[in-house]
């Protein structure tokens, strides 16, 4: 791994445009503290003393490649609510072109509660509805990705299994991709494990890769064999499998396997370090960088976000700074 080349590669994240697809999520998180349980039952009261909000889901990849200098589009569903307009407002301040975002009055915007107090979760509650959408505005999603996919250098799909990716959206997607010659890359729901055959490359972590191929993780042949079969099924380019505290592990379909271990000086939060990883990988393949080259870049990147608190993003200067 020459260090130098790689740092070389980052200032040119500035150059590249992204379409991110996927399941739109408005994260809120409520922020109190508790000093006595209920009367009413036996849970406790939180005394509310902020409020706050970020992108989740593919809204936090958009982030995360916005935050990386790269010019962002978003395409997805949002319902017709206060939710909705959050989430655009929050993401046009980032820079991210949200003309892709398609209004559905028959579904809520996907929202995800946090309540904390004193920097414990107390509970999640989630506003949501994960039915397929529906015919007609997946034919305005399609549209769309065709109207702009000339001017991107690669696509991301963001699987959260909320509706928006399906076996038809992802079937017209690659086809179009193909034609133009457009990298995709897959952040997986395990389920839709079928729809994503043909990809550039996907990004499972281990858990979800094991589910996708129906194995257990015992070992590191287990992971091994995971890799090898998702390349053969998925007739990808890459597999880049997350590993947690032990790194990362790339299968390449010209039969190279590399072993990536963590860079990782402090892990605070893992929140959102899979959306870094995919955004980091994506930027460096779409500027033409080799795949393994490419991986040890989101490696590094994955090793920065897990030491701040909370689902958090990186910066051009905090990548470049890390590489010295």
């Amino acid at each position: 791994m020459n260090i130098e080349k790689l740092r070389r590669i980052i200032p040119r994240f500035s150059n590249v445009k992204i379409l991110v697809i996927g399941d739109l999520i408005l994260d809120e998180f409520v922020w109190g503290e508790v000093s006595r349980i209920s009367p009413e039952a036996p849970v406790p009261v939180v005394w509310v003393k902020s409020e706050s909000f970020m992108p989740g889901g593919a809204a936090n990849v958009a982030n995360n490649i916005a935050s990386l200098g790269a010019r962002v589009y978003i395409a997805g569903v949002a319902g017709n609510d206060e939710r909705a307009a959050i989430l655009k407002e929050g993401l046009t301040e980032k820079g991210i072109n949200v003309d892709g975002i398609i209004t559905d009055d028959s579904r809520p915007t996907t929202l995800k509660t946090r309540v904390v107090a004193h920097h414990q979760q107390v509970v999640r509650i989630d506003k949501e509805k994960i039915d397929s959408i529906s015919a007609s505005v997946l034919g305005k999603i399609i549209v769309y990705v065709k109207s702009i996919i000339d001017k991107m250098d690669a696509i991301i799909i963001e699987d959260y299994g909320k509706g928006v990716i399906s076996a038809r959206l992802l079937k017209e997607i690659l086809t179009i991709a193909k034609i133009k010659k457009k990298i995709i890359t897959v952040d997986p729901k395990e389920e839709h494990f079928s729809y994503y055959k043909g990809v550039t490359a996907i990004t499972p972590n281990h858990y979800e890769a094991a589910q996708a191929i129906g194995m257990k993780v015992k070992d590191s042949q287990s992971i091994l064999k995971i890799g090898k079969e998702f390349l053969k099924k998925l007739n990808c380019k890459g597999v880049l499998i997350t590993l947690g505290e032990n790194g990362m592990q790339l299968f390449q379909k010209n039969g190279t396997i590399t072993h990536i271990p963590t860079v990782a000086q402090e892990v605070f939060d893992v929140s959102g370090a899979g959306d870094t990883v995919i955004s980091a990988f994506t930027l460096a393949l779409a500027l033409g960088v080799d795949m393994k080259d490419a991986a040890y870049i989101s490696n590094i990147a994955a090793g920065i976000v897990v030491g701040k608190v909370g689902i958090a993003v990186i910066t051009q200067k905090e990548l470049i700074e890390r590489l010295k």
